[in-house]
């Protein structure tokens, strides 16, 4: 078991999918290029324009999504706050909520429509 103050580390956050696909040679892997909402600043001649920075997420989900496009568009739960992974040589910057069940049920966590990329659990 872990403690609460250990659990209260954990930084849950909403993420709209703009791309998925398989990553070759694998049977499980999707790599996700995420939205959070994460401000990029770029600076042009002094004018600071600023863009959102996807982040790339690889999960273990490619089982439940044989055509990967079925996610782009779709807002999930992502824990953002762990250190970065690389698997199968490719960088993990964050890990999709999912839940599956001993009769084969699968479903990833996605909120209601309402809540906006980078929005956080509380």
């Amino acid at each position: 078991m872990i403690t609460y103050e250990e659990f209260k580390k954990v930084e849950v956050r909403a993420g709209k999918i703009i791309s998925a696909e398989k990553i070759p040679d694998t049977d499980k892997l999707l790599k996700l290029s995420v939205d959070f909402g994460e401000v990029n600043p770029e600076g042009i001649e002094g004018v600071v324009a600023q863009s959102s920075k996807p982040r790339q997420i690889v999960s273990g989900i490619a089982i439940h999504f044989p055509d990967p496009s079925a996610l782009v568009g779709r807002t999930c739960m992502f824990v953002t706050n762990l250190e970065p992974r690389v698997i199968k040589g490719h960088e993990s910057n964050g890990m999709l909520f999912a839940v599956s069940g001993p009769d084969g049920g699968f479903s990833i966590l996605e909120p209601n429509s309402t809540i906006q990329p980078g929005s956080q659990a509380t």
